[in-house]
């Protein structure tokens, strides 16, 4: 008997010294973080999930990642989908600035300083790994986060920078709406694909990013005479 007596104490001990494994916090742990500190975690390592693995990733990795249990993932988001939503409003619409439409537009600056404080802030601003990488998962996921960024978004600002752009060289708009999207295209496509080439492709170059930004805004002013006629 004393024989077994000491076995189940040194059994005992080493339950009691052994570190104990990480299991996901449930109803008891999320109540000793507020509700809007907690949504807030989960939209955050959301963000950053999807962004590594593709908006397809289940959603019981992403519990997992943030420590609680999908359950309670489903209390704060009652849908894969309602989540998704939220992440494109915080993370793919929240990083661009109003302001930008009326800085753009503002004609007491000459259009290629700012184009160039746009596009520097822009790059720098909205252009990260993280959202590049969330944008082309939702495309490749047939999920309309880049139909919807375009068309609340870039459609506008591709018509400021063709107006304005247009107006100080003293051309006429083209009478083709989308064809004047396509020319503004040639400078918006641009700077996004120099993000893409640094941020995922990895192609590093010895020219830092504002002067390539530069170069693209000069050489899209340049060519605009090529492209529109004089205005009447």
């Amino acid at each position: 008997m004393r024989a077994k007596s000491d076995t189940l104490a040194l059994q005992r001990a080493e339950r009691e010294t052994a570190p104990r494994a990480k299991r996901p916090v449930g109803e008891s742990g999320a109540a000793r973080m507020p509700k809007d500190q907690r949504r807030a975690q989960i939209l955050e390592k959301a963000a950053e999930f999807f962004a590594e693995y593709g908006l397809t990733a289940q959603t019981r990795g992403l519990a997992e990642a943030c420590g609680i249990s999908q359950r309670l993932l489903y209390r704060f988001f009652p849908t894969k989908a309602a989540l998704i939503e939220e992440v494109y409003r915080s993370e793919i619409v929240g990083p661009f600035k109003a302001v930008w439409f009326a800085q753009l537009a503002d004609r007491s600056k000459p259009v290629e300083a700012r184009l160039l404080a746009f596009y520097r802030d822009y790059y720098q601003g909205v252009l990260t790994r993280r959202w590049l990488r969330l944008f082309l998962y939702a495309s490749l996921a047939e999920i309309d986060m880049a139909p919807s960024y375009i068309s609340a978004i870039v459609t506008q600002l591709l018509e400021i920078i063709l107006e304005e752009a247009a107006h100080e060289q003293g051309l006429a708009l083209p009478g083709n709406r989308s064809l004047g999207h396509e020319i503004a295209w040639t400078l918006h496509g641009a700077v996004s694909h120099l993000a893409i080439r640094r941020h995922l492709y990895h192609v590093e170059t010895p020219l830092p990013p504002d002067e390539v930004v530069a170069l693209h805004v000069r050489s899209f002013l340049g060519g605009l005479p090529a492209l529109l006629p004089a205005r009447a």
